[in-house]
Formats: structure tokens, sequence, C-alpha cells
């Protein structure tokens, strides 16, 4: 072999391997780069790009729990802002099929989600993520000795109820109805909330409303419980909107609700597990 021959076929193998170098280097600078897009710094900043408004709309009842996950949710994503519409689930449900700009909607019952998801208003599958129990609301030191669901239907006793189309109202004359009674309230309120300012206000003796809503007025009602209410506990589900304005912001909101953080919240506001 001519010494031409072995510098030739010399080169090729030095420029083979420094090839195979370069190829290995490359590969691991890929991998390097698939690490890093994966790891919890990424995945924060990832995070940290969610921006904007969200509107939810939201039972009455899930006011105090929701308006704390929201600050807290601006908290861990500077530049996004939670509005909240509160109100009855089934107005709220008919504003969402009317048209009305939301991205979240959190129901006290399935039925009233149902309004929404038949008309194909809502994305996937709504989740229940709580569920709340009846308890009545009567004036501090409970003056009129209310220590039932009975106790109730005395002549002379000024009760509200929530309107029967409205999640507590209807889960009211579940509970009326699981007792076999019958109770002709002084008047019927849109939401839950209007039925216990009824109470706080001396404007009424007693409301049939949720034990979230007795323990977030704290001293300005007398809560009594009331073994039919375990025949009328609701579920609360919550689904993002089809034509969420600002989707990806809604999701990570959800996503929130749903966590060991969220449920702490809503556990330590009265609601009970789903």
């Amino acid at each position: 072999m001519t010494r031409s021959v072995r510098r030739t076929r010399r080169m090729l193998q030095l420029a083979g391997a420094g090839a195979a170098a370069l190829m290995a280097l490359s590969a691991c600078s890929s991998s390097d780069s698939k690490d890093a897009d994966a790891s919890p710094d990424a995945s924060a900043s990832s995070s940290a790009k969610l921006s904007g408004d969200v509107t939810v709309f939201a039972a009455a009842s899930l006011k105090e729990s929701f308006s704390a996950l929201g600050k807290e949710f601006e908290s861990r994503h500077p530049g996004t802002k939670v509005n909240f519409n509160f109100g009855g689930s089934d107005t709220l449900a008919a504003s969402i099929t009317g048209g009305a700009p939301a991205d979240v909607f959190a129901a006290a019952s399935p039925k009233t989600m149902k309004i929404v998801t038949d008309k194909g208003d809502a994305v996937g599958t709504p989740a229940t993520f709580v569920r709340n129990q009846l308890e009545i609301a009567t004036l501090p030191g409970n003056p009129d000795k209310v220590s039932s669901l009975k106790d109730l239907t005395k002549s002379g006793l000024k009760v509200v109820l929530c309107d029967k189309t409205v999640p507590c109202g209807s889960a009211a004359q579940k509970a009326l109805d699981a007792g076999k009674l019958e109770l002709t309230p002084a008047s019927y309120e849109q939401d839950v909330k209007s039925a216990l300012t009824k109470v706080e206000l001396k404007e009424a003796d007693a409301a049939v409303v949720y034990k979230t809503d007795v323990k977030s007025a704290g001293g300005k009602v007398e809560g009594v419980e009331f073994p039919e209410s375990a025949k009328a506990i609701n579920d609360y589900p919550i689904v993002l909107l089809k034509n969420a304005p600002n989707a990806e912001t809604a999701k990570a909101f959800i996503a929130l609700v749903r966590s060991a953080e969220g449920q702490k919240v809503l556990s330590e506001a009265g609601f009970l597990k789903p």
C-alpha cells in the first residue's frame, strides 16, 4: 500500500470520528434542551404566561370561597384578573345560553348545569367539585326556638325560601317532601344570599339556606340542622364554556378550584367533598 493511499484512509477515519462526535454532541444538546423544557422552571415559565381577564359565572353560595380563590389565582399569575358574576344558577344558565360572554360556569346543581350542556355551550363533561347541605338560618339566639324543619310550619313564623327554580329552593322542597311537610313562605327569593339577607336584616324569622351560608354569616344568624337535609344534598358541577374568551386561563382557574389547595378553601367554607 502506497503512502498516499494510507494518508487518504487515515484522513477518512479522522473525518468519520469527527462526524460521530459532532452527532453525539448534537444529540446531547437536543436531550438537554428537552430536559430543560420539561423542568419545573420551564413549567412555571409556561404558567406565568397566563394573562388577561377570566369571567366566572358562579352560584351565589360560592361567593366567599370563590372570591378567595380568585385572589389566590391572581397572585399566582400576575397579569390575570378573575371577574365573578354570582347569582341564582338558573338565571346564570339562562344568561350563558342567551349569549352572555363567560369563561367558566359553576352551578349549584346538575339540573341547572344541564341547561347549559343541553344547548352545547360547554366544553367536555362538567366535573363535580363540591357538595352542599341545607341548614335553617334563624335570628341570633334562636328566639322562636326552631329545632326542626317542622317548626317552620308554625303559624305566625315568617319564613323565606329560595325560589323553586333555584337549586337551594329545589333542595328545600325535596327536604319538605321527605318530611311530608307543607310550607307557604313569606317570600321566595331569587338566590340563597337573598334568602339569608332577609334573616340578617330581621325581615324574616328563618330561612332554609346552605350550611356554607350560615357559616359565612357568622353571628348574624344561628344555624339549625335537620335530618331531612340529608335527602337533599346538592352536587356542584363546574365546566369550561364553549365560547370562552380566555380558555387557557379559565382552564387554570378550574384546575385551582379542583386542586388540593382549592378543596381546602372550599372545605373550610363548609362545603362537603365531592
